[in-house]
């Protein structure tokens, strides 16, 4: 099977060779890996055959960017988004948003004017020549993008954003919708012009370690209408859709069945994602990918390695419905050596039992010789039920086929 198919199987619940392996891993977990044996000229996602592919277009507005600091621990830069950030020079973790963009509904009023859709935002080039690389090795293709309270946190700080959800839902809403609305006319755009998806992939965090952001309430004013919208279209078109999502989002999944997702990832073990529970109990209208604990890579007990992938994986897999991913990203504290082990185990039991075809008894019928009748010039049909006969036509100067 090619990974497309191997990921459209399992998207569809059903059962094929084997589960489909993905995952994310620390730009400096690779480069600790490649002092450890992974090669310099390969890229991790070929060495371990991952099976996604993500291409998409710049949906922020465009802002200039340039360096303002660097030094031995961390880079200080400004973001397309018209901010300022900090991050480790090593990007080992998620950056600190220093300065905001969005501080009044005017400065909205004003970033608004920018989130055009534009041909420009599309790198062609390069972008479709990726997609006729990965495209034609079987690679299963998503649109990625973004919209909601994730995205957000780029224009507004998380305490000015929450707040703004109680006290302005439509102010919010209006945002959400604008950069939905963005990202479906830019995937269309790319759709007509010479890409081709297998799904559609959202970003959006709503959840932390003790569960979600902000209340069931407070999404179905925000952020329903624009994922139900966003959904739909991705699916006229055929896509699967996906939504990564970290911290503890259960109470958000029967929603989430119903805007339309397809697949939610990534199931973060330390906010309390069990994908054992969550296929039980959501199992036959949703699909899961991740919830492998990098905890428990980062101890690198082989031991426990085993016990950990064995349990989730050989129930979650049942019916299809699962794609394994390490529950966030795999950190710089686990060792190439304890990966390939990890991946080693994950094809162990994630292989399904071949289904043999059932053999279907042979019935032996006694026949009797025919009997020839002279005075009959065609002989009967030997099946029961009556052969269709045709029309010739009365006009026969050409054979049809």
């Amino acid at each position: 099977m090619t990974d497309r198919e191997r990921i459209l199987a399992v998207l569809n619940h059903k059962e094929p060779d084997r589960i489909p392996i993905h995952d994310s891993i620390w730009g400096a977990t690779i480069n600790r890996w490649k002092k450890e044996g992974l090669p310099e000229d390969v890229d991790v996602a070929e060495y371990f055959n991952f099976e996604f592919r993500w291409m998409g277009a710049d949906t922020s507005p465009r802002f200039p960017t340039q360096v303002f600091e660097r030094n031995e621990k961390y880079i200080l830069t400004t973001t397309s988004f018209g901010g300022k950030r900090k991050n480790w020079t090593d990007y080992s973790t998620t950056p600190e948003l220093v300065e905001c963009p969005i501080k009044t509904k005017q400065d909205w009023s004003e970033i608004k004017k920018r989130l055009k859709p534009d041909f420009t935002r599309v790198d062609w080039a390069s972008g479709l020549s990726n997609f006729q690389k990965y495209y034609g090795e079987g690679k299963f293709i998503c649109y990625s993008g973004g919209f909601g309270y994730d995205i957000l946190q780029n224009y507004m700080r998380s305490d000015q954003l929450l707040l703004a959800m109680i006290e302005d839902p439509e102010w919010i809403k209006d945002m959400v919708m604008t950069l939905a609305e963005l990202n479906i006319v830019m995937c269309e755009l790319m759709l007509k012009n010479g890409f081709k998806f297998d799904g559609a992939w959202m970003w959006n965090d709503m959840g932390y370690r003790n569960g979600l952001l902000f209340s069931p309430d407070l999404y179905y004013k925000t952020h329903y209408q624009a994922d139900k919208m966003a959904y739909s279209y991705f699916h006229s078109k055929g896509l699967k859709t996906f939504l990564h999502s970290c911290g503890n989002v259960k109470e958000l999944i029967p929603i989430m069945i119903e805007t339309g997702l397809d697949c939610l990832q990534p199931l973060e073990v330390k906010a309390g994602m069990d994908v054992v529970e969550l296929k039980e109990k959501f199992g036959d209208k949703i699909s899961f990918m991740g919830g492998i604990d990098v905890r428990v890579m980062e101890k690198g007990d082989k031991e426990k390695i085993e016990e950990e992938i064995k349990r989730k994986i050989v129930a979650a897999k049942k019916n299809g419905g699962y794609i394994y991913h390490s529950d966030h990203s795999v950190p710089k504290d686990v060792s190439f050596e304890t990966y390939k082990y990890v991946i080693e185990t994950v094809k162990k039991y994630g292989e399904y039992e071949k289904k043999e075809e059932p053999v279907q008894e042979k019935v032996l019928v006694e026949t009797k010789p025919e009997e020839k009748k002279e005075d009959k010039k065609e002989s009967k049909s030997k099946f029961s039920f009556k052969m269709p006969t045709f029309k010739k036509e009365k006009n026969e100067k050409s054979n049809r086929t």
